[in-house]
């Protein structure tokens, strides 16, 4: 009997996700055909989920935080053999030969294309990918807890990087990727200050576990001025908010891909050289560099498991906020 892959497609915007029974697909000579292990879910798999991501073609396989082990290899891939353990990201492919690709800017890339988005991804047992763009993964992680690495890891890693070197950071929305960054904030010395939901008791314990100083809601101030904010949260109205709670000279990055419409906010707040800054997508040497570093931390991860049929709950319970750090679908589980 031929072997098929069971996926959970998105078919239409605003969902639900469908299981969908597809055949196997034969990798072209730059890719692998990996048997997928692993997934992390994202807000920006809801994003996907709501059609508030431009172009988005359908049928699509959401999912970009894969992890699993390379089943096949096509004629000019080199140096990855059947059995070798992967983790493919966001970023799927790249043209390599426009100004922001030569100035090692890819993530800026006109061309890109993206796991999950414009590319199938790995809300399924089987993915295909271009070889160029899975990495190595490092050892001492299970599948299922290296799956948020791959996303809020390593966003999350180049937001911390423009924020330049803060001695007090604050974290807004404290998911997948906040819970990662914390741990290697505190790792390089930094205070770190979380905001959750505004009466979230639990995220905000569970961050002062990981070593935040401080936690309250959006809605408090931190009894300290702060030199960088990320924004994990894709709330818009917290753009404004984070530019008060930061010094002059001070930044604030936005690390979504998607953020509701920023409120109009007086000019005294942004004034005094503070930085609003967005992250866009990722590279490829960010992944090494952070997937490099993450051991040494140790960055460890907690994960809600959930079977690859249950995305749509995982979903859910990402939108709701009753997740404590990242959901995790168990490929190897399909229902």
């Amino acid at each position: 009997m031929t072997q098929r892959v069971i996926a959970m497609v998105l078919e239409q915007a605003g969902g639900p996700l469908q299981r969908r029974s597809l055949p196997l697909p034969v990798p072209a000579a730059n890719q692998v055909l990996i048997e997928v292990t692993a997934c992390g879910v994202c807000r920006t798999d809801l994003h996907l989920l709501d059609g508030e991501l431009p172009e988005i073609r359908y049928p699509r396989i959401p999912g970009h935080q894969v992890v699993g082990r390379v089943l096949t290899s096509g004629r000019a891939v080199q140096g990855l053999v059947a059995g070798s353990r992967v983790g493919l990201p966001w970023l799927g492919h790249t043209c390599g030969h426009c100004g922001y690709c030569l100035e090692g800017r890819e993530n800026l890339c006109d061309a890109a294309l993206f796991t999950g988005y414009q590319l199938d991804g790995g809300y399924a047992t089987h993915c295909l990918a271009e070889a160029d763009y899975v990495f190595p993964l490092p050892e001492g992680y299970g599948d299922l807890e290296v799956a948020p690495l791959l996303c809020g890891g390593l966003i999350g890693y180049r937001a911390l990087r423009l924020c330049g070197e803060p001695k007090r950071l604050g974290l807004y929305g404290f998911g997948a990727a906040a819970h990662v960054i914390a741990q290697l904030a505190r790792w390089q010395g930094r205070e770190v200050y979380a905001y959750t939901r505004p009466g979230d008791v639990a995220a905000q314990g569970f961050a002062r576990e990981l070593g935040a100083v401080w936690a309250g809601g959006s809605d408090e101030r931190a009894p300290v001025t702060l030199d960088a904010a990320i924004i994990f949260a894709a709330d818009g109205a917290l753009v404004p908010i984070a530019l008060q709670a930061v010094r002059k000279g001070g930044r604030v990055v936005c690390g979504g891909i998607h953020m509701s419409e920023i409120p109009a906010f007086p000019y005294a707040w942004l004034w005094g050289e503070r930085q609003l800054l967005s992250v866009a997508n990722l590279t490829r040497d960010d992944a090494r560099e952070f997937l490099a570093l993450a051991p040494q931390v140790p960055v460890r991860t907690q994960v809600q498991v959930y079977p690859l049929e249950a995305a749509n709950q995982a979903l859910a319970d990402l939108r709701a906020g009753r997740l404590l750090g990242a959901a995790v679908l168990d490929c190897k589980r399909p229902g």
